[in-house]
């Protein structure tokens, strides 16, 4: 259960550092994109076994790769 903080974890850092240099160059939309839509089939299937770590962790996730998304598209 840790291991899948700690991937979540990963995310801030990408976000943090997007935000504070607002450079998207090396960010890849399809990448973020494609990721979003599986973490979003994860939060289902959390909600199908009924799995408070999957369902928050996959929350956390989709959250800060929308931000990404969403820098991405504004300092295009």
């Amino acid at each position: 259960m840790g291991c899948r903080y700690l991937t979540t974890g990963a995310f801030v850092s990408q976000v943090y550092k997007t935000w504070k240099n607002k450079s998207v160059k090396d960010i890849f939309l399809s990448l973020y994109t494609v990721l979003l839509m599986g973490l979003l089939l994860w939060i289902v299937y959390g909600f199908y076994i009924n799995s408070l770590p999957i369902i928050a962790a996959n929350i956390i996730t989709a959250t800060l790769s929308v931000l990404i998304v969403i820098m991405k598209i504004k300092y295009k």
